[in-house]
């Protein structure tokens, strides 16, 4: 099960990516990536952590993407041959802003 459900991660963070990129109009200077993708065990919904650069525009970015988020998931629907969709709910990954602020704080000492 475990297996299944990681092919499933890789599979929607393959897809949503491409979605994100093709559908959805963004300035070429805006850096969009999945970072990660955790499907729940019964496939009813999925996380979907999103990593944006620059940083300063990562509020903005999140705020299109979950007001298109109805199309995407819709086009998701309609490209993937699965009996079961987990329904999507994206979050800013925040990861390497922490890494950045612990290098700062080492740098410091």
């Amino acid at each position: 099960m475990k297996l299944r459900i990681q092919k499933i991660n890789e599979l929607l963070k393959q897809e949503i990516g491409s979605l994100i990129s093709k559908e959805l109009d963004f300035n070429r200077d805006t850096l969009i990536t999945i970072t990660e993708v955790k499907t729940s065990p019964d496939l009813i919904s999925a996380k979907v952590k999103i990593s944006v650069l620059p940083t300063f525009k990562s509020e903005q970015v999140l705020r299109v993407i979950n007001s298109q988020i109805f199309n995407l998931q819709k086009l998701l629907y309609a490209k993937l041959k699965m009996k079961i969709i987990p329904k999507i709910k994206f979050e800013l990954d925040v990861s390497h802003e922490k890494f950045d602020r612990i290098n700062q704080l080492i740098k410091k000492k």
